[in-house]
């Protein structure tokens, strides 16, 4: 697993590329809590086909970390079978999980974040 790191006008994007589950977990779990303590962060998942259980504790400690740093936090996924996780577990309900980049971008910018 690879994981893109950008920061650009005061938002951090943690694009993770490859399956995020048990194995890649521990690498994406480290650059998340990097990416929580520079403020507002977008979870780009448009480049991970498979995330498990695993994947998902760490997306919810990212999103806690991430708040309690004083950030915001909006994930982005434009894969149908992962919003479809992200919705069927609730995740939809604590943060906004929108279709692009530039989306959450957007929702930042605006405040609608969950």
């Amino acid at each position: 697993m690879e994981i893109e790191i950008e920061h650009a006008d005061g938002v951090t994007v943690c694009q993770p590329v490859g399956d995020l589950d048990a194995y890649t977990v521990p690498a994406f779990r480290e650059r998340l809590t990097e990416a929580a303590t520079k403020g507002n962060v977008i979870i780009d998942l448009s480049g991970v086909p498979f995330m498990d259980s695993a994947g998902l504790g760490a997306l919810a400690g990212g999103i806690r970390r991430t708040r309690d740093a004083g950030g915001d936090i909006v994930v982005s996924c434009n894969r149908s079978t992962l919003v479809r996780l992200l919705q069927t577990t609730g995740f939809d309900k604590i943060v906004s999980v929108v279709g692009s980049v530039d989306e959450a971008r957007l929702s930042l910018k605006s405040g609608e974040q969950g």
